[in-house]
């Protein structure tokens, strides 16, 4: 059985941050969750404002919960409101339906989520997909 391991996080976590330093984006929160949903790293830069961490952590939460990255969840949002109402009250508030959230894994097996807030949410979501490039981790799907 794979595990997410805490340098994988880590490596997760900073690659993301690298990536929002290189294009030059308002400072960042990363947050890596493992498969079961445990917080595994959470890294807040500089001038991070007092809800990212909880934003990051409700785009990866979020992303695990529904099985999905949470651009798909937006797309749900936008077509279908009250369902995603629903799904953020039956989580009690942990997700976010906002591009953002990654599931990645290695050989096919899911090791956990990534989420990202600083920036808009594509920005954030590209900024996790290089995060988990730079780890060797893949995206999940």
């Amino acid at each position: 059985m794979n595990a997410l391991t805490l340098s994988t996080a880590l490596a997760v976590a900073q690659g993301t941050l690298e990536e929002a330093r290189k294009l030059e984006l308002p400072p960042a929160t990363v947050a890596v969750l493992d498969a079961r949903g445990v917080l595994r790293a959470c890294l807040v830069e500089d001038g991070s404002s007092l809800m990212r961490p909880d934003i990051a952590a409700a785009k990866a939460w979020g992303a695990l919960g529904m099985g999905r990255p949470t651009r798909d969840l937006a797309g749900l949002a936008e077509f279908n409101p009250p369902l995603v109402s629903g799904f953020v009250a039956i989580s009690q508030g942990r997700m976010l339906p906002a591009a953002g959230g990654v599931l990645f894994g290695v050989d096919g097996a899911l090791l956990g989520a990534v989420g990202v807030s600083g920036a808009m949410p594509d920005q954030d979501e590209a900024c996790a997909i290089a995060g988990l490039a730079a780890a060797g981790v893949q995206q999940h799907d």
